[in-house]
C-alpha cells in the first residue's frame, strides 16, 4: 500500500526558474508524444505501445533537456492515456458506457507538466550551514493518506536536503547538474519510492508516494454502516449498532459561497474567460479547503467504523446525479460545488487500506420511503403505478411516519440505504429503531479534535491485540 504527501515548495527566484523550465520542458515533451500518438491513430489505425515512444523522441531536444527517467515516464503517462481511450471505447461500443470518450487532447501551450523522479535518481544529503537561506521550506499541504510516524529530527541536527539532478543537457547550456529542495521531517527516505514536481496556480509542490506500514485490518462481521449524502448536512451515517451521527456540511457550503462571491466581484465588468493572479489564489486557497475538508471528514468516517468494528460501508449515490439534477441556480450551485464524488472515493480509498468493505448502491426514493413502516424501494424508472409511501417528509429535516411519529429525515434516508442492499448482505436491522434516527450525534469539521482521532487509533490497535 502507498501513500502520498504534497508539500508547498517556498522556492527563490533560482529554484523557481529550474522548476518552470523542467516541468515546461514536460508538457511540450507531452505534446509531442500526443501528436505521434494521435498520427498513428488516425493514419496507421494503430495504438503506440509503452516503449515505442522513448525511442522515437529520444532525439528530441525536449526530451533531451530533461533527465531521461523523468521523460520516459512522461511519455509513459501519455501512452496509458490512449490505452484508456483504448479500453473505454471498447466499453462504449458494448454498452457498458454512457458517453463516448474523446481522443485525449493537446496540453495547453506554454503550460507545465507533472515531472516525476524515481527514488533511485535522488540522494539525501546534508545542508548544514552551506544551504543558503532563500531555499526556503517545504510546507506540508495535504495528506493522502496518513504519514507513517518515523523519528523526527532534533533542532540541532543538520536539515536534510534533497539533491535532484537535471539532464546532461541542460548541464551543457547553464552549467548547473542539480538543485535542492528541502526533504520533508515528518517522512522517512528510505520508505519514499517516487518524487513529483507538481505545478498548479503558480505553486510548485514537492509530492512524496511512499510505502505505507501494514496496518491491522477489520475483521469481517455484519456490521455496516449506510451513508446518505446531502448539503448542510454532509453525511448523514445510521448503522445496525443501533447508532448514528451526522457531519455537518455547512462549513464546505459556506466556503464555496464566498469563493463564488470573491470571483463575482473580480469578473464584474470583465469577459466571462478573465483571469489574473488574484483569482488564482483565491482558487487555490478553495482548493486546498475542500482537500482537507475530505480528508477530515474521510478520516472521521474510517476511525468511526474502527473503533466501533463495522465492516461495511455502504454509500448512497446515484450516478451523473449532478450533470442531469434542476433544483434551482441557487441550490444547483451549493450542490455541484461540493466535492461529495472526490469524498466518496477517499473513503473507498481508506476502507480498502483497513479491510473495511465498501459498497456504493443507487439511492432512489430512500428519503420518500418510510424506514419505520418498512415501505417497499423500488429502484429508478422501475416504480409501479400508484406506489406511495408511508410517510412524508416535513420541513427542517423532519419525517413523519404513518403513526405520527417524526425521525431525522436524513437519517430516515440513511437507513434505507442500507435496506437497499439488506438482502444481498443479510444484516439485521433490530437495533435501529427510532429514538437512534431522531437525534443523532452531529459532528462539525471545524470543531474536530485530534483526541477524538487518538481515540479511534487507539481502540483500533486495542481490538486487533
Amino acid at each position: 500500500m502507498y501513500g502520498c504527501q504534497q508539500n508547498l515548495i517556498h522556492a527563490n527566484d533560482d529554484i523557481k526558474a529550474i522548476l518552470e523550465f523542467i516541468c515546461s520542458e514536460g508538457n511540450k515533451l507531452a505534446n509531442c508524444g500526443i501528436y505521434y500518438c494521435r498520427q498513428m491513430f488516425f493514419k496507421a489505425y494503430r495504438y503506440v505501445k509503452k516503449y515505442e515512444l522513448d525511442s522515437v523522441l529520444k532525439n528530441n531536444p525536449h526530451f533531451k533537456a530533461m533527465r531521461s527517467a523523468c521523460a520516459q515516464q512522461v511519455l509513459h503517462d501519455v501512452v496509458e492515456s490512449f490505452t484508456s481511450y483504448k479500453r473505454l471505447s471498447k466499453l462504449w461500443k458494448n454498452g457498458q458506457l454512457a458517453s463516448k470518450p474523446r481522443l485525449p487532447k493537446y496540453r495547453k501551450k506554454g503550460g507545465m507538466a507533472v515531472v516525476s523522479y524515481p527514488a533511485r535518481w535522488i540522494k539525501l544529503i546534508d545542508g548544514g550551514a552551506t544551504q543558503p537561506p532563500s531555499y526556503g521550506g517545504l510546507e506540508s499541504e495535504c495528506v493522502i493518506p496518513r504519514c507513517p510516524r518515523n523519528e523526527r529530527r532534533t533542532q540541532d541536527s543538520a536539515p536534510k536536503m534533497l539533491k535532484i539532478p537535471l539532464g546532461k543537457q541542460v548541464k551543457a547550456w547553464f552549467g548547473l547538474d542539480h538543485f535542492l529542495l528541502p526533504m520533508p521531517s515528518n517522512l522517512d527516505f528510505k520508505s519514499i519510492k517516487e518524487f513529483r514536481i507538481v505545478p498548479r496556480n503558480r505553486c510548485f509542490y514537492l509530492e512524496c508516494v511512499y510505502k505505507q506500514d501494514e496496518v491491522n485490518k477489520v475483521s469481517s462481521n455484519l456490521n455496516v454502516l449506510g451513508i446518505d449524502h446531502g448539503v448542510d448536512n454532509w453525511l448523514t451515517c445510521v448503522s445496525n449498532l443501533g447508532k448514528s451521527f451526522i457531519l455537518n456540511g455547512k462549513k464546505v457550503k459556506s466556503q464555496n459561497q464566498w469563493y463564488n462571491k470573491r470571483v463575482s466581484q473580480i469578473k464584474k465588468g470583465k469577459a466571462q474567460d478573465y483571469w489574473d493572479d488574484e483569482l488564482a489564489d483565491l482558487t487555490e486557497k478553495r482548493n486546498r479547503q475542500m482537500r482537507d475538508n475530505i480528508n477530515k471528514a474521510a478520516r472521521l468516517i474510517i476511525n468511526w467504523c474502527l473503533s466501533n468494528d463495522v465492516s461495511l460501508i455502504v454509500f448512497g449515490w446515484n450516478q451523473r446525479q449532478k450533470d442531469s439534477i434542476n433544483i434551482g441556480r441557487k441550490n444547483h450551485q451549493e450542490f455541484v460545488q461540493i466535492p461529495t464524488a472526490k469524498l466518496k472515493s477517499r473513503i473507498s480509498q481508506l476502507a480498502k487500506q483497513y479491510g473495511i468493505k465498501f459498497v456504493e448502491t443507487e439511492e432512489s426514493y430512500t428519503s420518500k420511503a418510510s424506514f419505520l413502516d418498512n415501505d417497499w424501494l423500488p429502484t429508478f424508472g422501475e416504480k409501479p403505478e400508484g406506489w406511495q409511501p408511508s410517510g412524508k417528509r416535513m420541513k427542517r429535516g423532519l419525517y413523519r411516519a404513518a403513526n405520527g411519529q417524526l425521525i431525522n429525515a436524513d437519517c430516515n434516508g440513511s437507513a434505507n440505504i442500507i435496506r437497499k442492499v439488506i438482502t444481498q448482505l443479510k444484516v439485521s436491522l433490530a437495533k435501529v429503531t427510532r429514538p437512534f434516527l431522531s437525534v443523532p450525534q452531529r459532528y462539525r469539521l471545524d470543531r474536530l479534535s485530534k483526541s477524538y482521532r487518538i481515540r479511534c487509533e487507539e481502540a483500533s490497535i486495542y481490538r486487533a491485540s
